[in-house]
């Protein structure tokens, strides 16, 4: 195992960004504490060959602004709350809509774009940051602390927040992935299996209307493995939809498994999360801000709460009070089929 620190620039205010890069003799993670961000993960293929499998930014200056949130952490509230507004305990809260009629990734600037603290260790880092009350409109001053691990195939990913006042918490992190490597093109081929038996419906704005809808039947139904460009054309622009993981109760487990046929990388997603958002970057053109990938050139799965759940008492709770601690473990596990 080893750990490297390098200088990657300063942001237009001069704070520093820094790299960090750690290595096995199985893989490789860089990360950025702007954004406390995953920039490039290097996982070999069936012949023992390396090669980046995250969609990144070359710089640390596109980091910045970062629109597609790249590898960040995504928060206060990671995907949409409608209209950005909620209620809890009776007073209503207002926030940014920064996605058509609603609020998304916590607003205007959402835990993606701050500079995090970073605190390296030989196996791990710590990114903190503490959210002041009022902050995107969110009450309750909020410390937040995320640690990317590596060990042995598996790279883990162990969050803890706590706050001062009641609040609504929903953290995830946005790595793209395409198994063939970055510059493989469409995703199409990578076979996915989603252990999830029900799916959120949602409008054409992609807020969750608060029906849940089994996936038999359906393009949705990846209970056995279907390769993403099997039926995708069905899905209008493509699939960005969360999935009801089965049996959810807070421990870990592994939820989805996908499979690039033509290298033989294999990524198993675990997590302690109730839903797992499938998105399959819909919006990229092939330009710079993407990574310079196509159309559906890569998959997000992002292990989190339901989306809008502070205007859905029926879905499990998102609320944060002080005295309590809010944790979630996620796990990617890479390996090879012959």
């Amino acid at each position: 195992m080893s750990l490297t620190v390098d200088h990657w620039g300063h942001t237009p205010e001069g704070v520093e960004v820094t790299l960090f890069t750690l290595e096995n003799d199985q893989l490789q993670v860089q990360l950025t504490n702007l954004g406390a961000a995953i920039v490039a993960l290097e996982a070999p293929d069936r012949d023992g060959q390396r090669a980046n499998v995250n969609l990144r930014h070359a710089e640390s200056n596109t980091y910045v602004h970062n629109p597609s949130s790249f590898g960040a952490i995504c928060g206060r509230f990671a995907n949409r709350i409608a209209k950005g507004r909620f209620t809890l305990d009776g007073q209503e809260y207002r926030l940014a809509v920064n996605n058509g009629p609603n609020h998304l990734h916590g607003g205007r600037r959402g835990f993606n774009r701050y500079v995090w603290d970073a605190e390296p260790q030989p196996d791990h880092v710590t990114f903190r940051i503490v959210s002041p009350d009022g902050d995107e409109g969110y009450p309750g001053e909020l410390s937040v602390a995320v640690t990317y691990r590596l060990t042995g195939n598996e790279l883990h990913l162990e969050y803890v927040a706590e706050t001062t006042a009641p609040t609504v918490l929903n953290l995830t992190n946005h790595a793209y992935w395409n198994l063939g490597g970055v510059d493989a093109g469409t995703v199409y081929d990578t076979v996915l299996q989603l252990h999830a038996e029900q799916y959120l419906e949602a409008d054409a704005d992609i807020l969750v209307t608060g029906v849940i809808i089994p996936v038999a039947g359906t393009p949705f139904d990846f209970r056995d493995p279907h390769a993403i460009g099997e039926r995708i054309e069905q899905i209008s622009g493509g699939y960005d939809h969360c999935f009801v993981i089965k049996d959810a109760n807070g421990e870990l487990r592994t939820v989805a498994r996908a499979v690039h046929p033509g290298s033989g990388r294999v990524m198993e997603v675990a997590t302690t999360e109730p839903g797992v958002q499938l998105y399959t970057s819909n919006h990229f053109n092939g330009g710079p801000g993407c990574g310079n990938a196509p159309k559906h050139g890569a998959f997000c799965l992002e292990c989190q709460h339901y989306p809008d759940s502070p205007n859905h008492p029926e879905f499990p709770t998102s609320v944060l009070r002080p005295g309590e601690k809010y944790t979630q473990h996620t796990v990617h596990r890479f390996s090879v089929e012959k």
